[in-house]
């Protein structure tokens, strides 16, 4: 018998001072069974930085032609599409090629490596942006996990407070640049 997607609620109240963005949204996440909760709630901070009324998760773990999250147009045309973790560099230059920015919130044990391999080849496309968000806020994030999150979000200087009923945690992505 094959395993079912955990499914957890989420209910955002975003104030991103930053681009002057300020909404509420309430998320279904759908946890594939091979996911971790870290990779989870990754994607759910990627939902909160890039957050827009157009901003959709994709079929993430099942698809190399969704990625985790993307803003589309009315249109169908991508705007942004989001990927977390460390994807393959084929995936990210096909993303380049179809939309018209390319973000990766990367982390992880290994994402040291990973950056060493794809750097030079990442330099090549104008429209990616790498994100590292370091192991001790992955662990933040993951003690917040429960079944139905209520969490107050607040963006100021490229910073994010991470509210919850029972903590209050600060996640500090590190924008990568090969040298």
């Amino acid at each position: 018998m094959a395993l079912r997607s955990v499914v957890f609620k989420a209910e955002l109240g975003i104030a991103d001072l930053d681009r002057h963005y300020y909404q509420d949204h309430v998320l279904t996440l759908a946890r594939h069974p091979s996911e971790t909760d870290e990779r989870m709630m990754v994607r759910l901070l990627a939902f909160i930085l890039n957050a827009s009324e157009s901003l959709e998760f994709g079929k993430g773990l099942s698809s190399d032609d969704e990625p985790a999250l993307w803003d589309r147009d009315l249109t169908g045309a991508i705007k942004t599409w989001i990927e977390v973790g460390q994807p393959d560099e084929r995936i990210i230059r096909k993303a380049c090629g179809r939309a018209d920015k390319v973000l990766i919130y990367a982390y992880g044990r290994a994402v040291d490596m990973w950056w060493k391999q794809n750097a030079k080849a990442f330099a090549k496309q104008d429209k990616l942006e790498v994100w590292l968000i370091p192991a001790e806020d992955c662990a933040a994030m993951v003690a917040l996990v429960e079944r139905g999150m209520k969490l107050q979000c607040t963006l100021q200087d490229g910073e994010l407070m991470m509210a919850a009923e029972r903590d209050t945690i600060t996640i500090r992505p590190q924008k990568l640049t090969a040298e």
